[in-house]
């Protein structure tokens, strides 16, 4: 499954390359960015390195798609956004995202997020996508009831995050359920 590029208006989603790794690096070793993240922030540049061969090992081994987010208006690389333990039999993955700070606030993570998922439910053919988020971050659980998600249930002390045990909520969204908008995708 190769890592699609997808347009909206205002962002691109492409592959990651080579490049990316000062910015990805960036991204993750904000503590504030990850402060509802289950692992601690990078603190070697390494990291993104093995990142983006991750990425795209996912994309060779089929499991998966996390292409980087740029601003179409100045280029500036602000995030990513995956759909990952893709399951063919199942016609199922998990969706995930990650924005740095200063391009919160702006709709990116809905837009990028249902961008990819109009690429899922149309290209995959996937019948169910499933997130899960921190209980304590309400800006991604506003994210995924934006896009449709329903809130399934939550995992109690499912994960530790800086050494404080968390609950995360469990969210999916069905292709029944889906609400594609009128924007147009263009898959290059």
């Amino acid at each position: 499954m190769p890592t699609p590029t997808l347009h909206t208006t205002r962002l691109r989603l492409r592959p990651f390359d080579d490049a990316d790794a000062n910015d990805l690096f960036a991204l993750h070793s904000s503590a504030y960015v990850l402060r509802y993240w289950d692992a601690p922030p990078w603190s070697e540049r390494v990291r993104a390195e093995r990142f983006i061969t991750a990425c795209r090992q996912m994309a060779e081994g089929g499991t998966g798609a996390r292409p980087a987010v740029d601003r179409v208006s100045d280029g500036a690389f602000i995030g990513w956004c995956s759909l990952n333990r893709w399951n063919p039999d199942y016609r199922s993955a998990s969706l995930g995202y990650c924005f740095d700070d200063a391009a919160w606030g702006h709709g990116y993570a809905t837009e990028a997020a249902h961008v990819l998922l109009r690429w899922a439910f149309d290209t995959l053919d996937l019948n169910r996508v499933q997130a899960e988020t921190d209980t304590r971050n309400e800006a991604s659980a506003r994210v995924l009831e934006k896009l449709g998600f329903v809130r399934e249930g939550t995992l109690r002390e499912d994960c530790i995050v800086n050494g404080e045990v968390s609950d995360s909520w469990v969210y999916g969204l069905i292709r029944r359920e889906w609400r594609p908008s009128a924007e147009p995708v263009i898959a290059r």
